[in-house]
């Protein structure tokens, strides 16, 4: 029962332990959003002589580096301004994407690190030849997912697993672009979670400790042993107090059993005969006494 005990407490324990952990972290970060619950964060400002920036891959960068807004019905949020006023930002698949904008130069993200502050991004300026054209408006376009001017938004989650690309330009697609970016991330689940997981782990972790600090019940252990045994038995348990137990008996004195005759014929009592002294009953003769002389045959009353 109580290897039982323990077992179910350090089970618990392990399980409660990271939840309560967890929830805490949650709480944490909850704490640090603002008053609607949005999480913002200014971007680096981005600077290319091309005509736009792109983010090849939007899914595999979140993925890599800020996975928690893939997770549930999150809401992300771009902001985008230009000197001129708002620029233009757009989804679309990919290979749209590579093949309307590849002839023209411009910048690729390759890494947006997530840290305190403004978050720095990592830029390269994709080599093109010097053709002089420029490209179409990009409102005019049709393979957009999601597009917007001054802003865009969707919900990571929802299109997790597509190849889409994001692209960050003027409005009429000019080049020497400078663009400054907010992101803004809105988490609703957070914080219902997070006060799920610190009551689950808190309920955990107080079920343990009942489990593994009840107190253990005394148990009596009783040596049944012969008496001459007892100072060898607490030797070897080197119990002091035991060693004058086991000391052997006295012999006692023999006693005889005799039988005492009594003068009114009752039935004689058996005991231990006292020492003899002059004067007591086993002097006296038997009774009663025997006759001499022949035994009297059977009388004829015929």
């Amino acid at each position: 029962m109580r290897f039982v005990r323990v077992f179910v407490g350090m089970l618990l324990l392990v399980v409660g332990i990271p939840v309560l952990l967890a929830g805490a972290g949650l709480s944490v970060a909850a704490g640090r959003a603002a008053a609607d619950g949005a999480f913002t964060a200014r971007v680096e400002p981005l600077r290319t002589p091309g005509r736009a920036v792109l983010v090849a891959d939007v899914d595999a960068l979140l993925r890599a580096e800020a996975p928690f807004t893939r997770v549930g019905p999150s809401r992300l949020r771009l902001t985008a301004r230009t000197a001129d006023g708002p620029a233009f930002a757009g989804l679309a698949p990919t290979e749209e994407v590579r093949r309307w904008l590849g002839p023209f130069p411009h910048a690729t993200v390759d890494r947006v690190a997530v840290a305190r502050g403004p978050l720095p991004v990592r830029l390269t300026d994709a080599a093109s030849a010097p053709t002089g054209s420029v490209p179409a408006a990009p409102r005019e376009a049709r393979f957009w997912v999601r597009e917007g001017v001054g802003a865009i938004e969707w919900s990571p989650a929802e299109l997790a697993g597509r190849r889409l690309s994001l692209v960050v330009m003027r409005p009429d697609g000019g080049a020497d672009l400078s663009v400054d970016l907010r992101a803004e991330l809105r988490v609703d689940w957070l914080r219902p979670v997070a006060w799920a997981l610190l009551a689950a782990g808190l309920l955990l972790v107080g079920l343990a400790m009942p489990a593994l600090l009840w107190p253990l019940r005394p148990r009596e252990v009783v040596f049944v042993v012969e008496p001459d045994q007892v100072p060898v038995l607490a030797g070897r348990l080197g119990v002091s107090s035991l060693s004058g137990l086991g000391a052997p008996r006295r012999p006692e004195p023999e006693r005889q059993l005799v039988a005492v005759g009594t003068a009114d014929g009752a039935r004689p009592a058996i005991g231990a005969a006292p020492a003899r002294r002059p004067g007591s009953l086993a002097d006296l003769p038997p009774w009663p006494p025997e006759r001499s002389g022949p035994t009297p045959g059977p009388v004829d009353r015929s």
